[in-house]
This record gives C-alpha cells, sequence and structure tokens, in this order.
C-alpha cells in the first residue's frame, strides 16, 4: 500500500528535498505553497499523512491544522509540523490544535522516515483496537470516534478523544502525565503539562466533571459513577 502525503510548506528546496526522499521510500506525494491551497488539496487528495510549515503564505500551518481538525473526515488523518521554529509556545500551538508530531529542521531523511511509519503505526494499533464502551448515559465508539452523551452526539477533535478513550479504557486507573504523553503522542514528543490540562478542561466542558478527577501532582483517572 502506498500511503499518500501532503507537503505543505514555500522553501522549494525543502520540498524539493522531502518529495525525493519521501517517494524513494514507497510515498505517493502531493505538494502545496500555501496554507489555503493545502486545505483544498487535503480535502480534495485526503491524504494519509500532512507534512505543514508553521510560517506560510495565505493561511498559517496552525490554522490550517485547525480547520482540518475541525472536519471530522481528517480526524484520522496524521497531521505533523515540520519547520525550524522550536520554541515551546510554537509546539504547544501545535499540539492544542491537534497535530500528531512535531519535527525540527533539518531533519535526516532516514529519521523522518522512521517517524512517519511510527506514526503510521501507532495509528494502525489505534484502529484494530474497536470497542464500544458505555458509562451510564455515556457512551465512546472508539471505532467511529464517537462520544454520545444523553442521546446527543458531541464532536471530538483527535486529541481531546483520545486522552478520553485512554482514561475510559482503565476506569478508576490513575494516568500519569507522563502516561498520556507517551499513549497520545508518542515517546518522541514532550508537551507541557498546560497542554494536558487545556485538553482535560475541554473534555470536561463537553460531558461535565463527573468523569475526570484530577489526582493533585500525579495525573488523571476515569470515574465510574
Amino acid at each position: 500500500m502506498a500511503y499518500k502525503i501532503l507537503i505543505a510548506d514555500d522553501e522549494p528546496d525543502i520540498v524539493e528535498f522531502l518529495q525525493y526522499n519521501l517517494e524513494r521510500n514507497g510515498f505517493t506525494v502531493f505538494v502545496s505553497t500555501n496554507g489555503k491551497d493545502a486545505i483544498q488539496m487535503a480535502i480534495q487528495e485526503k491524504p494519509d499523512i500532512i507534512l505543514l510549515d508553521i510560517m506560510m503564505p495565505e493561511v498559517d500551518g496552525i490554522e490550517v491544522c485547525s480547520d482540518l481538525r475541525d472536519r471530522p473526515e481528517f480526524n484520522d488523518t496524521i497531521i505533523a509540523f515540520l519547520t525550524a521554529r522550536g520554541e515551546d509556545y510554537s509546539q504547544i500551538a501545535g499540539f492544542e490544535v491537534g497535530a500528531d508530531d512535531y519535527i525540527t529542521k533539518p531533519i535526516k531523511p532516514r529519521v523522518l522516515i522512521a517517524r512517519l511509519h511510527a506514526l503510521l503505526k501507532r495509528k494502525r494499533l489505534i484502529e484494530t483496537n474497536t470497542t464500544m464502551l458505555q458509562f451510564g448515559h455515556l457512551q465512546i465508539d472508539k471505532k467511529k470516534r464517537l462520544v454520545i452523551l444523553h442521546n446527543e452526539e458531541i464532536h471530538f477533535p483527535k486529541k481531546e478523544f483520545e486522552i478520553l478513550n485512554l482514561l475510559a479504557s482503565k476506569p478508576e486507573v490513575v494516568f500519569t502525565r507522563e502516561e498520556i504523553y507517551q499513549c497520545v503522542w508518542g515517546f518522541d514528543i514532550f508537551v507541557g503539562d498546560r497542554t494536558i490540562d487545556v485538553h482535560i478542561r475541554k473534555i470536561r466542558e463537553k460531558i461535565g466533571d463527573d468523569f475526570i478527577r484530577t489526582i493533585k501532582g500525579i495525573g488523571y483517572k476515569f470515574l465510574v459513577n
């Protein structure tokens, strides 16, 4: 199977370098040089992976990621930022809008390919372990990525859904922040406590405060009421 990948970057040398190495490794590559076109190309081609530069003309990478994550058809699409900006606030902004990875330029081709295959492997593991969880009036359908509360469907961005599903998969078990990092973002990625806390706050806004308890200084657990 040839995975489809969209590169959105306005630096021709970078794009040419990436396209050459990705195609050599069996990927089908599409290219966009600005954020606005990247959104349209993603809708048209439905890639498996999207590599986004942050600083792009017309619409920046953060806005592109946010726009796509608001569309249900991109819930399972792997989105990674590939950028020279390594500041913590840039990474936090990227993860808060639903990015799966944050890769800092320059990167060696073999390392990039390895990270992309790791992301694809994690996606396949999530897809094969499908199940329906139910807690009173709350239902979590992992296969369809649906959350239903009191018979009403609630939209969850990808990372919020993955955190909720992780906690609910083992009720009453405390997950440390490090465990959440590893399960939702992967071993090679570090996100600050603020990012986790923001996602938890947004989950609580949607399902209420009764399901998730903060264990001070440790992490979170899902409650069975």
